[in-house]
């Protein structure tokens, strides 16, 4: 039998994966008593959709390399976890599985900024697009800021934003560049090529930025915030990535400096006393 290492290192793990999995966890009737424990190959083969020949000669390590949507299926066959599915992924193809996108975030990232009260923060997928925002985002970028809001659209076409964004080139260079980023790893995203197709059609910048191919990650940075009633303040953002693949983010400002602390302050105690609320206790200054 002609095998390779990775074709029996592929079998040994698909073998151990059907004998762990009783057929009650794979949604199957139990008949009967076996004489393995776990998946027959047949129940796997016709639990992923593929033939029961294919199947064993996979095992047996004597098919060539599976194509992503097949091993996605065998994943969901055997019930692996995200962490399993990107281990078969690796040793069958010797590359990470597609992202998988759940349509939500987890509600526990959104417990993350209700738990953020003293700094501004705001949760966004990969197509720029903010899903939540905390009470102290609201209170620095205007009550407009939250969900049905893309991060890119307000950047690069609202003058609004652009006046109150001192470092305003730099910051919309780097956010073409995570765009460009974010396409490559999402290529057939049609909110995403939704997205930069209207900014192509309505920045110039956006197209001369884009045109350069520059390729930015906008993990960590800072910036200089002009707010109409305290002044100007400069924040550290970072971007927090949720593990799960699904490349949701929160990001979060936090103050560099006494000044920028102490115009934070102000800015939330304002926005408190506005909506009757308790003073909140931002940083200290």
């Amino acid at each position: 039998m002609d095998t390779t290492a990775s074709g029996r290192e592929l079998g040994a793990f698909l073998r151990a994966m059907r004998e762990r999995l009783t057929p009650e966890q794979a949604g199957l009737p139990n008949v009967g008593q076996r004489r393995t424990p776990g998946l027959r190959r047949q129940e796997v083969a016709q639990l992923a959709a593929v033939s029961v020949d294919w199947y064993i000669r996979l095992e047996q390590g004597r098919v060539g390399t599976p194509g992503a949507a097949i091993l996605d299926a065998l994943a969901d066959a055997l019930r692996l976890t995200d962490t399993e599915r990107a281990h078969l992924h690796l040793i069958a193809r010797g590359a990470q599985p597609p992202t998988r996108r759940p349509a939500d975030p987890p509600e526990s990232l959104r417990a993350i900024l209700d738990g953020l009260p003293a700094l501004p923060a705001y949760l966004s997928d990969f197509r720029l697009d903010v899903l939540a925002r905390n009470t102290a985002a609201s209170a620095l970028f205007g009550p407009g800021f939250g969900p049905g809001i893309n991060v890119a659209r307000l950047t690069l076409l609202d003058p609004a934003t652009r006046a109150t964004q001192l470092d305003w080139e730099r910051v919309a260079r780097e956010t073409v560049g995570n765009l460009r980023r974010n396409l490559a790893r999402h290529p057939d995203d049609p909110r995403l090529r939704e997205v930069i197709g209207e900014l192509r059609t309505e920045s110039p910048e956006f197209v001369t930025w884009w045109d350069d191919h520059a390729v930015q990650d906008r993990s960590h940075g800072t910036k200089r915030i002009r707010h109409p009633e305290a002044g100007d303040l400069t924040v550290c953002y970072d971007n927090l990535t949720s593990p799960d693949g699904a490349d949701h983010s929160i990001t979060v400002l936090t103050p560099v400096d006494a000044a920028s602390a102490a115009a934070l302050r102000a800015i939330l105690t304002d926005h408190a006393d506005r909506l009757g609320g308790t003073r909140l206790r931002p940083v200290a200054g």
